[in-house]
């Protein structure tokens, strides 16, 4: 049982932790991920302008040691609204995670550990799985009304399949393994078995698609954003940043280049940390930590 336990749970902390940090890929992820959230939350702090004060007179102003990153159209700090816009990013990324994993966890554990439900639950996982994320998003949030906590909904629906799906498959796996079924024989709960024996070993697959899934997120959000049908454009964001800069890009470059570097730097570090924790976790490369 404990091995079994072992070999989908993955590693002891501090030998994890370890095998984690010797990985150079997932501490540069790690690194531009940590000033990334460091920038978000001591905006304030670090920039002495105001994300929506206008200043006509310093519109289209050049990166310089009075504005680090220049200015847009409106004379607003480009480096002030983009170290806000990672809040929103941040945030949504997050809050989309949690969503997806309540929808995904309950689906894929219903469908895993039910044989009846298997089938209807596969095929409405399938259905939805069979739409592009980025139209299913559109709608939903067309439907909804353009709101951050609309965009959460909507995106924590589009990307609930996707953790749906590795969860079923390792639930199937796990009720058949000896311990569980030693469980069912003696007289444990189903609701119980399905939490302590079965849930408990899903936690590294689960961690992993959480960090591929808020990539994804962020990116998404920055997608409806430009689109104009994420969050109200009056909220500073890495999307609405690059849609308003577009029209500059001859003039006024750096308007929308800091934001999608932004963007970019935020979802390869996560991309990176998630392959990290993938490799690591996965029973078959157990022998590297």
């Amino acid at each position: 049982m404990a091995a079994a336990s072992m070999a989908v749970s993955g590693p002891a902390g501090g030998q994890f932790l370890r095998a984690l940090l010797r990985r150079k890929p997932v501490v540069a992820g790690l690194a531009v991920l940590l000033v990334i959230v460091a920038l978000a939350v001591f905006a304030p702090m670090l920039s002495p302008y105001s994300p929506s004060k206008l200043s006509l007179v310093n519109r289209l102003k050049p990166p310089s040691p009075v504005n680090l990153l220049g200015t847009d159209d409106f004379g607003r700090d480009v480096f002030t609204r983009a170290a806000i816009a990672g809040r929103l990013s941040l945030l949504v990324g997050l809050s989309v995670v949690a969503v997806s994993c309540l929808l995904g966890v309950t689906l894929g554990l219903l469908a895993g550990f039910f044989r009846r439900l298997d089938a209807p639950l596969a095929r409405l996982i399938d259905a939805m799985m069979a739409f592009p994320d980025i139209l299913l998003a559109i709608s939903l949030v067309a439907a909804l009304g353009p709101s951050v906590v609309n965009v959460v909904i909507a995106l924590g629906i589009v990307y609930a399949p996707r953790l749906a799906r590795v969860v079923r498959a390792s639930t199937l796996v796990i009720r058949e393994l000896p311990y569980v079924e030693a469980a069912r024989a003696l007289g444990v709960s189903t609701p119980r078995i399905m939490v302590r024996h079965v849930l408990r070993n899903l936690l590294s697959p689960i961690l992993v698609q959480g960090t591929f899934i808020f990539a994804s997120a962020m990116l998404a959000e920055a997608g409806l954003s430009f689109l104009g049908v994420g969050v109200s454009p009056s909220v500073p964001t890495w999307g609405t940043m690059i849609a308003q800069g577009r029209q500059y890009l001859d003039q006024a470059p750096w308007i929308l280049f800091f934001p999608g570097l932004a963007i970019v730097l935020a979802v390869l570090s996560l991309q990176l940390v998630g392959d990290g924790l993938r490799d690591l976790l996965d029973p078959r490369l157990a022998k590297d930590i």
